[in-house]
């Protein structure tokens, strides 16, 4: 592989909510030689709602299955949050697939797979302008 690299993925661009919503970003193939995954969610709040999550996803079936590998909940206030992942932590042994029900604010190390996408699910109708944007630096 040779030179160091540092890349950052748009996972979801800056996307307006309205209504109930699940909504997911392309699939992204993850760079050779990932060890650590940083995202953040930027949720900049309008009007009206109920929660916001953002699920941090990853496959590895070639995107026919996806898992949830972090989970950025927010509510009724702007806020932006960050997690990482790494794939040098051991995984415990038969971790169930969760696709967008992983708790809030948790993680799952030492799961990357070939892919990468964000998955956004809203409850309530948000309103006022409210985006939500995911983001994430791939490193070495």
């Amino acid at each position: 592989m040779g030179a160091r690299y540092s890349r950052r993925i748009d996972l979801l661009p800056a996307t307006v909510i309205t209504g109930a919503v699940t909504v997911t970003g392309a699939s992204i193939p993850v760079p050779e030689g990932l060890l650590y995954l940083s995202a953040q969610a930027t949720f900049a709040y309008g009007s009206g709602g109920t929660t916001c999550k953002a699920f941090i996803q990853t496959s590895v079936d070639n995107g026919a299955t996806w898992r949830d590998i972090a989970c950025l909940a927010f509510t009724t206030a702007s806020a932006k949050k960050t997690s990482a992942v790494s794939a040098f932590i051991a995984l415990a042994a038969a971790v169930a697939v969760s696709d967008g029900a992983l708790a809030d604010d948790t993680i799952v190390n030492g799961l990357i797979g070939d892919l990468f996408r964000a998955k956004v699910i809203t409850t309530g109708t948000y309103a006022g302008g409210t985006t939500i944007q995911v983001s994430a630096v791939a490193q070495p």
